[in-house]
């Protein structure tokens, strides 16, 4: 039996149809992920499946006593509570648990007593309350909330977000739904996030755009495309495989059902007459050929090769930059200058300045000293994290005509607003429709094409991936990698980083940046084999520390030997003393010849070492004496 069946679910949004006869379940175990378009009612879905929502049809059936953690895109948290309070709510069912188990331990012996302590043991035991107090603090620390007496209403977007995910992990769901749990997250907390979710044995749903998130956590892809389900025993991976065998076989189809279709059409101009049973269904044969022929309609997709700006010799230079807010040191004395068609990713912790940075280098903040000189032929195209703010009341072609009605592309052709909505996917059935009806992604993805339509030869890119479905990721790259300007890239997409940037600067924090030529995989290789070789070290001067004390604490006297070494030392250290004290004269008198001096002044450190290394023998030896 499933533990969350879907059953037929149907979900319109005004006259526009999300999803229809949806249906699926998830086992005990199943790390499943659905894949969609931007729009297509993907975090609709898993609002229904969490109650945050109503289907116009159908139902979602949850075994009895499964429990359920749910992460929102856009988790809202109560402003007015501190994040201890949130937790201290977040956890009520599981303290309240552990308060009933510790009453029953000190309740005096009955007949009942033992059943409700076995109840109370199980449920223990189901919500994993055993260690819960320590899971808290290992889910807070992992994800860097340190001080819990803050406020929500105090913390960023990012905060809020992983301040959200501790609250679902705390309480050891047994189906964990996820809405782009990486969003928001820097690098090292995606991969530990990857690493929990791969060893726990939760049922995990989501949505999530990182493919290599994709690859490394799921073993089942829930694909929607126009309107039908594909299931997908694998992962990320596995479905490209899958997904592209299947629109092979399925464009052959087409073209066979197009050719037929001309041959059956000239037939039909003929005009027969239905009389005869053969004709009548060769007319129904010849309809069905043509719905299967039409259904084949080009697919939409992202043309980005707009023209360039042209680029002088003369890009970026960035001389002994230096950038701090209070106490936090964000850059300290950065130089480097920006070669033509230079890929740089940028990546590092949350809070080491990352997007301070990119706000440096276009001139939208002033650096506290050292030079930023820009060419003059720069047109910078930048995509902040926070975007543009569109006018929900505003015609979504109304937001490109704005800006221009036409656009130049790289082979002098002309497009209007609306050609370039098309190629972005934006149907023409779309263009007038007000932008409060868009979805996140879709949001963006307008924001992006009025980013590129001022045909900029410097693109800077602050977390571009986020809200955006794999389609518009895969063909955004397309036009990134054939790009012949500058890119700086912020991501915490590995997948997109490696695809893209082949040199790095990473925000280590306190105004250190490390400059790795490289993709982001390669140095974490390299990162991952040094921190290796420390622990080990560390292992290493461990345990020869441990043996050390094992053996002074077996150790109760001296053996024969020893005894003479000892008494050896303090005659030796008695004589180095003297000959310390000689020497010291001799460097002490004013007429002694220059050689004498040199030589005393040499032999003179020797001895001192002498003497500090037989002191510390003598005091060894002489704990057993």
């Amino acid at each position: 039996m499933n533990l969350l069946s879907v059953d037929r679910l149907t979900k319109s949004f005004g006259d526009k149809i999300l999803f229809e006869n949806l249906s699926f379940g998830l086992n005990k175990g199943d790390k499943t992920a659905i894949i969609a378009g931007n729009g297509s009612g993907k975090t609709t879905l898993l609002n229904i499946i969490s109650s945050k929502d109503s289907s116009d049809s159908g139902n979602v059936t949850i075994r009895q006593g499964i429990k359920i953690g749910f992460l929102e895109q856009n988790p809202i948290l109560a402003t007015e509570l501190s994040v201890a309070e949130m937790i201290k709510q977040s956890g009520l069912e599981v303290h309240k648990i552990i308060n009933e188990y510790e009453k029953l331990l000190e309740a005096p012996e009955s007949e009942n007593k033992q059943k409700a302590l076995s109840d109370a043991t199980a449920k223990m035991d189901h919500y994993d309350a055993w260690n819960f107090e320590t899971r808290i603090n290992q889910i807070l620390s992992r994800f860097e909330i340190t001080d819990t007496s803050q406020k929500i209403s105090l913390l960023s977007g990012g905060q809020v977000k992983r301040v959200a995910m501790a609250l679902v992990l705390i309480n050891a769901p047994d189906v964990l739904i996820l809405d782009e749990p990486t969003n928001h997250l820097d690098i090292e907390m995606i991969e530990w996030l990857e690493r929990f979710l791969v060893q726990s044995n939760t049922t995990l749903l989501m949505v999530t755009h990182d493919r290599y998130f994709l690859d490394r956590v799921c073993n089942h892809i829930i694909e929607l495309n126009d309107g039908k389900l594909y299931h997908h025993k694998g992962n990320y991976s596995y479905f490209l495989e899958k997904r592209m065998e299947r629109e092979e076989v399925f464009q052959k189809d087409i073209s066979k059902a197009g050719k037929l279709m001309k041959k059956e059409l000239e037939w039909m101009r003929r005009s027969p007459k239905a009389r005869t049973t053969k004709s009548k269904s060769r007319i129904s044969s010849f309809y069905e050929t043509e719905a299967k022929a039409k259904s084949g309609k080009v697919r939409d997709e992202l043309e980005l090769n707009v023209k360039m700006t042209r680029i002088g010799g003369k890009i970026l230079e960035m001389k002994k930059v230096r950038m701090k807010y209070d106490d936090l040191t964000i850059l300290d004395g950065f130089d480097y200058t920006f070669k033509k068609k230079e890929r740089v990713g940028i990546v590092g912790k949350n809070g080491t300045g990352k997007s301070t940075f990119l706000k440096l280098v276009t001139n939208e903040i002033e650096p506290d000293s050292g030079k930023i000189n820009i060419g003059d032929t720069i047109v910078y195209g930048y995509y902040t994290q926070s975007g543009i703010k569109l006018k929900d009341n505003q015609r979504v072609i109304d937001v490109l005509r704005e800006i221009a009605d036409v656009i130049i592309l790289n082979d002098k052709t002309k497009l209007s607003a609306s050609q370039l909505l098309q190629q972005f996917m934006f149907p023409v059935s779309m263009h007038r429709n007000m932008v409060s009806k868009l979805s996140g992604g879709e949001k963006r993805r307008l924001y992006l094409l009025t980013i590129l339509m001022k045909n900029p030869n410097f693109l800077i890119l602050d977390e571009p991936t986020n809200d955006l479905d794999l389609l518009t990721l895969n063909k955004l790259e397309d036009f990134l990698l054939s790009f012949a300007g500058c890119l700086i890239v912020v991501s915490h997409d590995r997948y997109f980083l490696d695809k893209l940037c082949d040199h790095l600067f990473i925000f280590e924090g306190n105004g250190k940046i490390k400059d790795y030529n490289g993709s982001y995989s390669e140095f974490r290789y390299h990162q991952k084999l040094e921190e290796k070789k420390a622990k080990e070290k560390e292992a290493a001067l461990k345990s020869a520390d441990n043996k050390k004390q094992k053996e002074s604490k077996e150790k109760t006297k001296l053996s024969f030997n020893e005894k003479r070494e000892y008494e050896q030392i303090e005659k030796d250290i008695e004589l180095l003393e003297k000959e310390k004290e000689e020497l010291e004269l001799v460097l002490n008198n004013p007429d002694a010849e220059f050689e004498k001096i040199q030589t005393a002044s040499t032999r003179l450190g020797e001895v001192m070492e002498l003497i500090d290394t037989k002191s510390n023998r003598w005091l060894e030896l002489s704990q057993f004496i």
